[in-house]
């Protein structure tokens, strides 16, 4: 079967001829992928960026790791899963041992293993996963918008994370995927949402089609004036999720005194903080990264339930044959969530 694999510790990755998966093991099953969504952390991993060398002691890997599907054969002592079943998967596998894990705090877990980083991922015709990690689909959500499943249980989680509620003022830095995402989550939980883009026209385009009620795109002013405009003061609640550090400084600026920063991108760079001024104005500043069980079921139901919408996301569809021309539209500013489909599932050429 085809596969893309990253096999080597520099940029790119590989479309290469696999053998499809034998048999799979106790408490596993094998998925026959029907789509799969380049991430953030998949681009990350294709141009080799700092934080990804994790990765050399796993390689050569299959990469993918947003995706839905259909079982295909069910290993031993698996009997929650049938052949046919239609599921998504939460790509983290804790270890099972460590005390994080022994409290149910499996996301906590250090020894934990992602499917397509660290384990071979659904950038493939069929990958294998633990049984335990698959959510079962309704009949009528399509496998298509299923994979965006895992990103929106991140942004559900970064919401969490910041404890955003009814009336609160949420700025969300970056239009992206995982931001738009979160902008959408926080705004039915009935918060006010600026999303701030730079030099994003399209990806904010896109989020007033799916209902986001504030945008802003910083290239024709200071998203302090922005804020201001928008709420009338500052910031109840500011979530980044542009990756870039100097973003976390510009949004502690606007957010008020004992106010929440969420940082959910991933950096290759250092914070420059001052620590003073950060302490005296009672300001917190914490970091989502993955989800929980519970926000990935959360966020099974939303697109159930705003599927319609949510759909929008979806804005190239590509063979996996093309996957190196899909990875370059994907790290684009023009694209906002890209799906690669296996040779033999019906697909839609799109953009």
């Amino acid at each position: 079967m085809l596969a893309l694999r990253k096999a080597t510790a520099a940029f790119g990755a590989d479309l290469v001829h696999v053998d499809a998966p034998p048999s799979p093991g106790a408490g596993r099953v094998i998925i026959a992928v029907a789509a799969a969504g380049i991430c953030g952390s998949d681009i990350h991993a294709f141009e080799w960026t700092p934080g990804y060398g994790f990765m050399t002691a796993f390689m050569p890997v299959t990469l993918g790791h947003e995706f839905a599907g259909t079982v295909r054969a069910v290993g031993d002592g698996v009997t929650a899963l049938a052949p046919g079943d239609r599921v998504t998967c939460w790509p983290t596998v804790a270890c099972g041992d460590c005390t994080a894990c022994s409290a149910d705090r499996p996301q906590d877990c250090q020894g934990r293993r992602v499917v397509g980083l660290h384990a071979d991922g659904a950038f493939a015709q069929q990958v294998v996963v633990p049984a335990a990690n698959c959510r079962r689909l309704p009949d009528d959500l399509p496998l298509a918008v299923a994979a965006l499943a895992e990103p929106l249980a991140v942004a559900v989680n970064a919401v969490d994370v910041a404890e955003v509620g009814p009336g609160d003022r949420v700025v969300v830095l970056g239009p992206g995927p995982i931001g738009l995402s979160i902008a959408f989550v926080a705004q039915l939980r009935g918060a006010t949402v600026l999303l701030a883009g730079l030099d994003d026209t399209a990806r904010l385009d896109l989020a007033r089609r799916i209902g986001i009620g504030g945008t802003v795109d910083l290239a024709g002013g200071s998203l302090e004036a922005a804020v201001r405009h928008a709420f009338g003061g500052e910031a109840d609640r500011v979530i980044e999720a542009t990756g870039s550090a100097r973003s976390v400084v510009e949004g502690l600026a606007v957010l008020r005194s004992g106010g929440v920063l969420v940082v959910a991108g991933i950096h290759s760079g250092s914070l420059d903080l001052d620590l003073t001024g950060f302490v005296r104005s009672k300001k917190q500043l914490r970091a989502a990264h993955d989800t929980t069980a519970r926000a990935f079921d959360e966020a099974i139901r939303l697109l159930a339930a705003h599927g319609g919408a949510l759909a929008a996301l979806i804005t190239h569809r590509r063979p996996l044959a093309q996957a190196e021309a899909a990875f370059d539209l994907a790290r684009s500013r023009q694209a906002m969530k890209v799906l690669l489909l296996p040779e033999g599932v019906a697909r839609q050429e799109e953009g």
